[in-house]
């Protein structure tokens, strides 16, 4: 089979030569070959001014796990008795890509590169090897800072305007899959604003068909001046590699995540304290509320005392505009009030009880305590548990009740998680016979059991439910 892709791809190659080659032998327009021959050059240009600024990175975790019970040649087996279970450390190791940014070394990659890692290694294109702290991340966007200390002045990229991007535009990812350093794929911009891949909390994905595979991760995607447009982040694929779908984070959230981890380490969002309705407004819906046209987001509940509830926002209002620009749909504008800083005041143009109105809200800070949150990560990742929030998607998928819970997002092998037999899918009812039903009620949850060294957990599958008592040191 390989050999019939290369000798179609030879002919394919052969054949489109051919006019070009009678052409010139005609002394005819050679037009089309001194095009192709620009185009290779401005990509050549690209990796030249590139490749410099793009660094390999490595890490490093510890992390503890449990020996499996075995019973064969055991002698706890004879008297059915589990075998004593004694704490193992495995060192886990991984890779990815980032790009200089600043010439004093701060370095922006992905948040699943570094996030939790306890030793980073940045190697750089001249072939030094340099230890990196990092510096901020940022789960809910898989935006990661990371930096090391050189002597001299290090290359960088210049930064784009993504928001300038358009479909079909050509696109370059550099990055180091596989470990192959210095690795540039071309391809175009396959769509924008993709905001539902579940990758990420908040998501603005541009989907390019450049060649992005396991190591990439973290990379830049250029356009055709060599400036960076995104963070190479995720492929969607069913073999583990590169499918012609990929996606990279747009260079302007990029940038707006990495001032405020460089500036405080952590990342503030604005808060208006609205729940849109889930299901989109259509022609339907947009006609059962007795609007001309679908558009704009449908408020189902407001928050009390709420920058919302005090502007005057109510249930069954629909928000057409905000800040004299359209919205488009609940993710996007839960990404733009997430990154309207607090404190500053927005206009909202809403369509309520028939009448059309602008309102003025003062956007407030999206509630979450750090040291809650950070109890909380610490007890998770000792029970080798992730959680994510239960959509509409995702309760339809694995046959859940909206509002039943929090769903198990991954487990570690050899885990107490694993040993509970809990997988991902599961649903985490109650935690100490406190019923969940979002993060944040997990987090405080779970931060409240952090000095006992165990949590009881109501678990549900698609069929049944359990209780599971999780150890932890």
């Amino acid at each position: 089979m390989k050999k019939l892709v290369c000798v179609l791809t030879i002919g394919v190659v052969a054949t489109g030569m051919l006019p070009a080659m009678a052409a010139k032998q005609d002394g005819g327009d050679d037009g089309d070959l001194v095009l192709l021959k620009q185009t290779g050059r401005a990509f050549t240009r690209v990796a030249k001014q590139a490749v410099p600024a793009v660094v390999f990175i490595t890490v490093e975790k510890t992390v503890e796990t449990q020996q499996p019970n075995v019973r064969y040649n055991d002698p706890f087996g004879f008297f059915g008795l589990p075998r004593p279970r004694q704490p193992r450390q495995q060192l886990l190791r991984g890779q990815g890509s980032g790009f200089i940014i600043t010439k004093d070394g701060y370095i922006l990659t992905n948040n699943h590169v570094v996030g939790d890692a306890d030793r980073i290694t940045v190697k750089l294109n001249d072939g030094r090897e340099l230890e990196a702290e990092r510096i901020g991340t940022d789960p809910k966007s898989e935006v990661a800072v990371i930096k090391v200390d050189t002597d001299e002045d290090l290359p960088v990229l210049e930064t784009g305007d993504s928001s300038s991007l358009e479909i079909g535009e050509w696109v370059i990812a550099v990055g180091n899959p596989f470990g192959l350093s210095e690795t540039l794929t071309v391809g175009v911009v396959s769509a924008i604003g993709r905001n539902d891949i579940g990758i990420a909390e908040y998501e603005d994905f541009i989907q390019t068909d450049a060649a992005i595979n396991p190591g990439n991760s973290g990379g830049p995607l250029l356009n055709i001046d060599g400036e960076v447009v995104g963070i190479n982040t995720a492929i969607y694929s069913q073999s583990g590699g590169y499918m012609g779908i990929g996606f990279a984070i747009p260079i302007d959230l990029a940038i707006v995540i990495k001032d405020q981890l460089v500036a405080f380490g952590k990342v503030t969002r604005g808060f208006l304290g609205v729940q849109l309705n889930p299901h989109e407004m259509d022609e339907a819906m947009a006609e059962s509320f007795e609007l001309d046209e679908a558009g704009g987001v449908l408020v189902a509940e407001v928050v009390p005392d709420s920058p919302a509830d005090d502007a005057g926002l109510e249930a069954g209002d629909i928000i057409l505009e905000m800040n004299g620009e359209t919205v488009e749909g609940n993710r996007t504008f839960r990404n733009r009030v997430a990154l309207t800083e607090p404190g500053k005041e927005i206009k909202l143009k809403v369509f309520s009880d028939g009448d059309i109105k602008t309102l003025k809200v003062t956007i407030g800070t999206l509630p979450g305590d750090e040291a809650v949150q950070q109890q909380a990560v610490e007890v998770a990742e000792k029970l080798g548990l992730s959680v994510r929030e239960l959509t509409p998607e995702l309760a339809e998928k694995f046959g859940h009740e909206m509002g039943e819970g929090v769903m198990v997002a991954g487990v570690e092998p050899y885990s107490a998680a694993a040993q509970a037999e809990m997988q991902p899918g599961h649903l985490i009812l109650s935690v100490n016979r406190k019923p969940v039903t979002t993060i944040k009620e997990f987090s405080e949850a779970l931060a409240e059991v952090a000095e006992r060294g165990r949590v009881l957990l109501r678990v549900k599958s698609h069929r049944y439910s359990w209780y599971a008592l999780l150890r932890f040191e």
